[in-house]
């Protein structure tokens, strides 16, 4: 059947494939070590030191990795980033497992997660040329990640109550590892290998555009992991009493849907694919958090206030996420196009790290339970303000 297809489709049928495979790992893997550690008796901010090295490697990997997916093509970026995922799976399976050991499990994981990604979302600029079906392709990528790492979440947390912890790593890197020996084999070379060897000095975008829209993408990704990565898993479960079962589950079903609307972005945006619509979307967004935190200090339901207010924060983050993500690849310069792309996802990474920091310490620092994520939604709230008044600058005209 797959002999029919062009060879750029078939590539972009086995990128997506790679990515599919790894997101669901990585969404597995952050819900087995937020459940697992909590349930040892973990704090809140000691959870999200666990992840301190993930997001920080990220925002290091997203910037070098560019530069290396341009000097030796991002097949072997891609490639690349699946090895070191086996590996950090492997590492999780010692005996005794100890903070500083799961910490550089985790920076292996962060590595091996953004070359991944950045491999992905720069390989469709070289495969899908054609300016007028770029968006619609970024979506569906962008779209179906997330639907998988949703049902990741799920896993992660049926695992967890079906194998234990060391089950669950066990079987997660066996699957991943026959992925990575297929894409071996599969993966084209010389995939968005810049033509000509760009300098260590172009790691950084001299693009107004890209610099406008990271600085966007970094408040915007902070905002979301500010309530999302820390403090929500641990009020669901400790505060409501949901088991692991039920915090998983409902996570995974958010985010599945999430991913769900951000691959209908283009129908809902129409041509409006520009700085205005980034702007409008993410005003709109702004004033879901400060809602929701509204609605706990007046003493609404807790579970109410968090699945009413996490249906519409999905919906309007994704069309926020699905937009940028499009805007980034089209800004993109052709040539080494993953140099552009590495840049804006190093700003998505930091807003990530800066996002679960503050998730954990906040939470903790304002008493946990309703107070705590109060104020993270608070933060939340100002970050998404600091995106809309960063977007006011994007430019103004339609890209397709």
């Amino acid at each position: 059947m797959l002999t029919g297809l062009s060879p750029a489709v078939r590539q972009y049928l086995v990128v997506t494939g790679n990515y599919w495979a790894f997101t669901l790992t990585d969404g597995a893997l952050r819900m087995l070590v937020v459940l697992h550690f909590h349930e040892l008796g973990y704090s809140p901010l000691n959870i999200a030191l666990l992840f301190l090295f993930y997001e920080l490697f990220g925002v290091i990997t997203n910037l070098a990795g560019g530069w290396l997916g341009a000097r030796i093509g991002l097949n072997r970026t891609m490639n690349l980033g699946l090895g070191l995922q086996v590996l950090a799976l492997a590492m999780l399976l010692m005996p005794a497992l100890t903070v500083p050991w799961v910490m550089a499990a985790q920076a292996l994981s962060g590595i091996a997660k953004d070359l991944n990604k950045m491999s992905a979302k720069s390989a469709i600029k070289t495969l899908v040329p054609e300016e007028g079906s770029l968006y619609k392709w970024v979506a569906v990528l962008t779209g179906s990640k997330n639907a998988l790492k949703g049902a990741g979440f799920f896993l992660g947390g049926a695992l967890l109550a079906w194998l234990g912890f060391a089950g669950a790593v066990t079987a997660m890197a066996a699957a991943l590892a026959l992925v990575w020996l297929l894409s071996l084999i599969l993966l084209k070379q010389e995939l968005g290998k810049a033509k000509h060897k760009p300098k260590f000095r172009d790691l950084f975008s001299k693009s107004p555009a890209i610099n406008i829209l990271s600085a966007a993408r970094l408040f915007l990704f902070g905002a979301r992991d500010v309530w999302f990565v820390v403090a929500l898993p641990v009020f669901l479960s400790q505060t409501l009493g949901w088991s692991h079962g039920q915090t998983g589950g409902f996570l995974a079903l958010w985010v599945m849907g999430y991913g769900l609307v951000q691959s209908l972005a283009p129908r809902i945006t129409g041509k409006q694919a520009d700085g205005t619509g980034a702007t409008c979307w993410a005003a709109a967004l702004t004033l879901l958090p400060a809602a929701m935190a509204l609605g706990l200090m007046n003493g609404l339901s807790p579970a109410w206030v968090l699945i009413g207010g996490l249906l519409l924060f999905g919906v309007v983050f994704a069309v926020n996420s699905s937009l940028h993500s499009y805007l980034i690849v089209s800004h993109a310069s052709s040539d080494g196009v993953s140099l552009d792309v590495g840049f804006y996802y190093m700003s998505n990474a930091m807003g990530r790290l800066i996002g679960t920091l503050l998730s954990g310490f906040v939470f903790q620092l304002a008493g946990q339970g309703s107070a705590g994520l109060q104020a993270c939604l608070w933060i939340s709230a100002l970050f998404l303000l600091f995106t809309t008044l960063i977007s006011l600058r994007l430019p103004r005209r339609v890209y397709f």
